[in-house]
């Protein structure tokens, strides 16, 4: 024998109907001896209990509202049976809602609406559905009988929610079948009374149908079908990577099922359980899916936890004082009063210094168990016994399940590194000795954000995710999308890295969405985008998704930009950024920001800010963490400024040779930003800071470059024109530099605190002698790296290397993340 249970999302259409017949009849045809279960069709009744409010309210919508369910049901007898069905089926079916419209006449002339009454409204949809399936089968040729369970299940009349009366029911059960050999077909949910009062099992009720049938007739397992291919391990709507579970234990599914997995509800299955019956669950659409086993024992698998679940919206009440210190019946008389009171706790947790109790309830109960505590505790609280009770709503709990959980240290340990690395603060913890679970109380907004974290974390810990946001889609911006484009399998292959693009904007349009935006399409996405640029919609989008290892990516020049950065990294957002103004600006900015992504655990990643995509920040923090000190940095930062003085030689005036490079796009539209040293003066001042040093912009020394005419001409042209009168300047000062067999460099020093630019001429002794094309180079000499300078060189401007840049600081986020 097994028993079958299909639920309302099993037998809400026509098209449903028809899935389900057909695997009864598939269990039928390979000699399988069933029973079967139903629910009402879906959502029919939620219906008929908002007919029963209207109507109780002398509300005459419901008459419409009613003539439609009824219109619902005939349709859905015709085309399982055809459209000449027996006019027996239809008179019965209008037989049954000629009963309950006098039943809701009855409410409505009376506005009165009793448990009783409603439990006998809602029975009406279980009634109508076992008919009509029953009816069904019986039109394809097979021996069914649709089965009232209210002849057979006995209750006593705590309507909504009665309780069985096992030893009558198994008795019942037993003898109908014994007598009755075709195929039953029984109304889910519904009992009576001995004496015929129609009642309700409750929650989950069709679920305890099928579980006392299966228990009284020592079934060899309960199938439950429903819309998903099992119990998953996580909710799918929350968690797009959740899987099924081949087989879980029926200790995993309790636990599942309290903190929030709704594909069962255990405590209606006890009698399944007490029997060893197993459980499937199984897909109504999708039907060659074996699905979820839940036996006594489950097999032992490579995943360290079960699932993950979760309870949202709960309120977390904290009972502190010192009287409860050393004191005998204080949790006693906490939850003797909370039971008075029929509060259920969901999660308790208390201090072992016994200062306080903590414990969790729903909203709606919050005001009944304050209530409870301060009548029971009212000498403790006015003799400060008691010092406070201490209400935190708009939380939530998040929980990891699994029998394997008690035979593996560290689980806990990664469950909240997990949780810090995605700065969701834990607000309280429990776990139970049998460590089948370790549930945390954290906010309500970081629950989403925390289950896709530790799914990641303990099912697909191959893998990790990110999301990116990008602002700016210029050259260096398009340029770095492009290098994820091709990249994206490489990084996913073998650095087990899904980069998701989730937020992108220009200056006209922008995507924000927890929907993957492809990096083969960003271009006609953006440009289809109906949203118009707003960088405060942006970065509030972003911050309220809450995704985790999210990473916001700033290739502008932007200062405005700079502005969000404090308010995305204290939402333990990553940043990566090209952009020099943010820590080239005043020094307590800089400070605020380093100290806001560690006080976060997030990452601010500006890398590119001095080399574009040469290691210098990471090899001066590499030398210092590693013990080292600096004593000197000497560097040529400007690519623009190596291309001319490596271009300046011989027959060439230096005008002639900054005009070449303007033509060539390496300098600024007016040269004079980049001969004017004040970018070099950034990138030292940066470099000054990551050293340690409390420097301000205004502590830079340039002695300037170009005479003070070429600095106050009115424009490009009448710069050059300025510039080519004083070539024999500049001339003079490669003639010198040759005659000591040297050449020219425009150098930022640092030593002793000291920052000073300018331009110099070094030897072939000197590690700057040897430049060529626009290359940078930085050299760093230290205590280990004294006699010979450690020596970083390359190309450190252009929008590939940039880009190239900014791609490593991201990718090296996931890095310190694992």
């Amino acid at each position: 024998m097994q028993v079958l249970k299909f639920g309302g999302t099993s037998v809400g259409t026509f098209e449903s109907l028809q899935l389900v017949n057909q695997i009864i009849t598939e269990k039928l045809q390979n000699n399988i001896d069933i029973t079967v279960v139903v629910s009402a069709f879906g959502g029919v009744t939620n219906q008929l209990l908002e007919l029963s409010e209207r109507a109780c309210k002398n509300d005459d919508s419901y008459k419409s509202m009613f003539e439609e369910l009824k219109y619902r049901h005939v349709d859905a007898a015709q085309k399982l049976i055809g459209s000449k069905a027996p006019s027996n089926v239809i008179t019965h079916i209008n037989q049954l809602f000629s009963e309950l419209d006098g039943l809701l006449q009855g409410i409505y002339l009376l506005k009165d609406l009793t448990p009783r009454t409603r439990d006998l409204l809602s029975s009406f949809g279980e009634r109508l559905s076992s008919f009509i399936i029953c009816e069904g089968l019986k039109a394809q040729g097979i021996d069914a009988e649709a089965c009232d369970a209210r002849k057979l299940i006995k209750t006593d009349n705590g309507f909504s929610n009665a309780r069985v009366l096992s030893e009558k029911t198994e008795q019942n059960i037993k003898r109908y079948f014994e007598k009755h050999k075709s195929l039953q077909i029984v109304t889910g949910f519904i009992a009576s009374t001995t004496n015929l009062e129609t009642t309700t099992l409750g929650r989950g009720g069709s679920d305890y149908t099928a579980a006392i049938l299966a228990s009284a007739l020592s079934a060899e397992c309960i199938e439950i079908w429903t819309d998903v291919n099992g119990i998953l391990t996580a909710d799918p709507r929350v968690v797009k990577d959740a899987f099924p579970l081949e087989h879980i234990s029926y200790t995993e599914a309790m636990e599942l099922s309290h903190f929030g997995a709704k594909v069962i509800y255990p405590p209606t299955l006890q009698p399944a359980f007490s029997k060893n019956i197993p459980i499937k669950i199984r897909n109504t659409f999708n039907s060659k899916f074996e699905g979820t086993l839940i036996s006594e024992q489950a097999e032992e698998n490579e995943s360290l936890i079960t699932g993950i679940s979760s309870i949202d919206k709960v309120t977390l009440i904290n009972v502190l004082g010192s009287g409860m210190v050393g004191t005998t019946g204080i949790s006693g008389r906490l939850f003797t009063a909370l039971a008075r009171e029929n509060v259920n706790i969901i999660m308790i947790t208390q201090a072992s210094s016994e200062y306080s109790i903590c414990f969790a309830v729903t909203p709606k109960e919050k005001d009944a168990a304050l209530k409870a505590i301060n009548q029971e505790f009212e000498y403790e609280i006015i003799t400060k016994r008691i010092t406070d009770i201490d209400v935190q709503e708009d939380t939530a709990i998040v929980a990891i399940i699994g029998e394997q959980m008690r035979k593996t240290t560290g689980i806990s340990g990664k469950m909240f590194s997990a949780l810090g690395k995605n700065g969701i603060n834990v607000v309280a913890i429990s776990q139970g000795s049998t460590e089948y679970n370790v549930s945390a109380v954290i906010r309500n907004g970081d629950l989403s954000k925390a289950i896709n974290a530790l799914h990641e974390v303990f099912f697909l810990s191959e893998t990790q995710s990110m999301h990116l946001f990008v602002v700016g889609v210029g050259l260096i911006g398009s340029t770095l999308l492009n290098e994820f484009s091709v990249h994206q399998k490489h990084l996913y292959k073998d650095q087990h890295l899904q980069v998701q693009l989730n937020g992108i904007s220009n200056s006209k349009t922008m995507i924000c969405s927890d929907e993957t935006i492809d990096f083969n399409s960003w271009k006609e996405e953006l440009q289809n985008s109906n949203t118009s640029a707003d960088l405060d919609l942006f970065v509030n989008k972003m911050i309220a998704l809450n995704l985790p290892n999210s990473v916001f990516v700033d290739n502008t020049a932007n200062s405005q930009i700079v502005k969000y950065y404090p308010a995305i990294l204290k939402s333990n957002i990553s940043v990566v950024t090209p952009n020099k103004i943010a820590i080239s600006g005043p020094y307590i900015q800089y400070k605020e920001l380093k100290d806001l992504a560690k006080f976060k655990n997030a990452n601010f990643k500006y890398e590119t800010n001095v080399g574009a995509g040469l290691p210098i920040i990471n090899t001066l923090s590499n030398l210092l963490s590693s013990g080292d000190e600096v004593i000197r940095i000497e560097a040529v930062l400007s690519g623009t400024l190596s291309y001319i003085f490596n271009h300046f030689t011989n027959g060439k005036k230096f005008s002639a040779v900054v005009k070449e490079a303007l033509d060539k796009g390496f300098t600024e539209p007016d040269p004079r930003e980049d001969l004017s040293g004040k970018d070099v003066a950034r990138k030292i001042l940066i470099l000054a800071r990551e050293a340690g040093y409390e420097l301000e912009p205004d502590d830079v020394k340039i002695k300037n470059l170009l005479p003070e005419e070429c600095m106050q001409a009115k424009d490009v042209d009448d710069f050059f024109r300025v510039l080519s009168d004083n070539d024999d300047v500049f001339d003079k000062m490669k003639d010198d530099a040759a005659s000591k067999n040297e050449k020219l460099r425009f150098i930022a020093t640092l030593e002793k605190g000291e920052m000073n630019i300018e331009l110099k001429s070094v030897g072939q002794e000197h590690p700057f002698y040897s430049l060529s094309g626009s290359d940078n180079m930085v050299s760093f000499t230290t205590l280990r790296y004294n006699e010979r300078p450690l020596v970083v060189k390359g190309p450190g401007a252009g929008a590939e290397v940039t880009a190239a840049g900014v791609f490593a600081d991201i990718i090296s986020i996931s890095h310190l993340q694992n």
